[in-house]
């Protein structure tokens, strides 16, 4: 089988940072590739530019074929952005839907994080006693994404003075129970679906 290459678009300066770590760690623990995929440094974008301006979406795909260009691999390019206010449901098919009218030759997925990066951390809560004071537990959502628990909620249990996406988005993404995110994560779990069908080379998935 054929290794793959991963060129993410990302919004935040800590998702630039987080994303090879969190790629890397799904591989590792969720996935377990007989070849691990060549995970290339992120173009960053802005969310409302991306998700408002077709002409500013395709620019940014364009840069991350650029980066595939130069690697002898399948490639993947990755949007991941947060949901915020919008439904995921309607905004990640009609992005995607963008891009595959566009530049049908390449192989597109588009993952938005509901409500935030940051939720995923909420579903993966139960492994971050480094980082939450210890009643935060008591305070985990069953379902995360309905009770809009995101950066919010890592703030109000952080045990650190101030939560900094940039410094600490990266550590967190290092530390947080991934099958446990998956669980309760529907979000999380489509990013662990697009990228399990690509590594075990399955037709790239039309949803």
């Amino acid at each position: 089988m054929s290794a793959l290459a991963i060129a993410s678009i990302v919004e935040g300066h800590g998702e630039v940072e987080a994303i090879r770590i969190l790629l890397t760690r799904i591989c590792a623990e969720l996935i377990r590739p007989a070849v691990y995929p060549t995970i290339l440094k992120p173009v960053r974008v802005h969310k409302s530019k991306v998700a408002s301006q077709e002409g500013e979406l395709l620019r940014a795909v364009d840069l991350a074929i650029l980066k595939l260009s130069a690697i002898e691999s399948r490639g993947l390019v990755l949007l991941l952005l947060d949901s915020d206010d919008d439904k995921a449901c309607t905004l990640a098919p009609a992005l995607t839907a963008q891009v595959r009218n566009a530049r049908s030759h390449v192989d597109f997925a588009c993952v938005l994080a509901v409500v935030e990066y940051e939720t995923w951390f909420v579903a993966g809560a139960t492994s971050l006693n480094l980082f939450l004071s210890s009643d935060s537990l008591l305070h985990v959502p069953a379902d995360p994404e309905a009770a809009r628990a995101g950066k919010g909620w890592i703030e109000r249990f952080f045990l650190e003075p101030k939560y900094s996406e940039t410094v600490d988005q990266p550590r967190l993404t290092a530390a947080f129970d991934l099958p446990k995110a998956r669980e309760n994560s529907l979000s999380f779990d489509k990013l662990c679906r697009e990228l399990e069908k690509r590594i075990h080379g399955e037709e790239a998935p039309n949803d």
